[in-house]
């Protein structure tokens, strides 16, 4: 069994939508006020404060002339909030995140029901304290004989309100398939496969760019703390929400096509982060959500049955050449076709690329080789040696 979520657009009533976002203003304060004690518990007493200490403290707050209105809404989605930060503080720790950052009101909200805090029936969910069933647009319908464990209700920065619904379910892996492709993530064109085929980035922020600076700049003359101001912050919240959009729709098209299609898919282990701090290429990088895009690969990959393989991100793609195993010493990012020095074969960069990383990931998945250049190699040692001269 595989725990999937399902999410739709939802339109609440108007009852539902002041306890949704009372019930969302109060985890998010019981949120920041837990971080804040957390924060000055350890700068100030060297302690660390855990859940258990933090859900004890909730309990006192709900008896505060103060904080009465706690009481008010369910307690599941404040004791979730809890959680989330102790896990947000157990990344962390492991140094898998960066320290937890203060929710803030503009952002949107959530707030996450367990089974005891909605009920299932009839195919319509019911959020504690509400009478009436949340108004789902069943864009697709949930496996019939499952039930939701969990119901997250989500309110985005556009005002966008959306329901995900977590269940257990089994899939079916694809029928094994001959194929295997290697993927070059790239610039110019977003992917450059194995096969010789390219695929174009759609650029969703390019195309919305405009659009957004003209947003942007009617909020920048609004008077803060105004209604105007705050009808021109949906306005640059919805353009972002057209760019998000887009893109997701774009990758989750692209990586279904490519997991349905081959059987092994080789993808290079980049530190999209690290790539980032280069601002000329920053844009065009965060445009083509790399990240993402592994990230979806990695799991449908695992839903389906099929094999991803990562290489390291040292190894020498678009440097080697994919006919003798020659490897130039400097190829710019403005030379898209290469000669060969050694077999003058002419490569196209991309695609010599793909077709090395594809090597390289049967290499890695077949027998487990290290891609790394080896340092004790001869010709490793002559690069060494030719850095220290310089």
């Amino acid at each position: 069994m595989t725990q999937k979520a399902f999410k739709y657009r939802f339109y609440p009533t108007p009852e539902q939508e002041s306890l949704l976002r009372r019930t969302m203003g109060c985890t998010r304060l019981v949120y920041n006020r837990a971080l804040a004690l957390r924060t000055e518990a350890w700068y100030s007493l060297q302690k660390r404060v855990g859940y258990a200490e933090t859900s004890a403290m909730l309990t006192e707050w709900k008896k505060e002339d103060t904080l009465t209105f706690l009481t008010e809404v369910s307690s599941v989605p404040l004791q979730q909030g809890l959680r989330h930060l102790q896990t947000a503080f157990t990344n962390f720790f492991a140094g898998r995140a960066k320290y937890p950052n203060f929710k803030k009101k503009h952002h949107g909200g959530s707030a996450e029901f367990t089974s005891s805090a909605f009920r299932w029936k009839d195919g319509q969910v019911y959020l504690a304290k509400c009478v009436e069933p949340l108004a789902i647009r069943w864009s697709r319908l949930l496996p019939q004989g499952i039930q939701p464990s969990t119901v997250t209700v989500k309110l985005s920065p556009a005002g966008r309100w959306s329901v995900s619904l977590l269940v257990d379910v089994e899939i079916e892996t694809l029928p094994e398939s001959p194929n295997q492709v290697g993927i070059d993530l790239g610039i110019t064109s977003l992917i450059a496969l194995s096969t010789g085929e390219k695929i174009a980035n759609p650029k969703a922020f390019k195309a919305k760019r405009r659009k957004l600076r003209k947003a942007q700049k009617a909020l920048s003359r609004k008077q803060k703390g105004s209604n105007n101001r705050y009808k021109a912050r949906l306005k640059v919240a919805k353009v972002y929400a057209e760019i998000s959009d887009a893109r997701q729709d774009f990758i989750h098209k692209l990586t279904t096509r490519l997991v349905r299609e081959n059987q092994t898919i080789a993808v290079e282990d980049l530190a999209v982060k690290n790539l980032m701090k280069n601002h000329k290429l920053a844009l065009a990088i965060s445009d083509g959500s790399w990240g993402e895009l592994v990230r979806q690969l990695e799991y449908k990959c695992d839903w389906y049955g099929r094999t991803l393989v990562k290489i390291d991100r040292w190894f020498p793609s678009s440097k080697r050449c994919g006919h003798c195993g020659h490897i130039v010493d400097k190829l710019p990012l403005n030379i898209r076709e290469w000669d060969c020095p050694k077999c003058g074969a002419n490569h196209d960069r991309d695609i010599n690329a793909a077709n090395n990383i594809l090597a390289a990931g049967l290499a890695v998945s077949v027998c487990g080789a290290n891609v790394r250049p080896d340092r004790n190699t001869s010709e490793g040692q002559l690069r060494r040696s030719r850095k220290s001269k310089k």
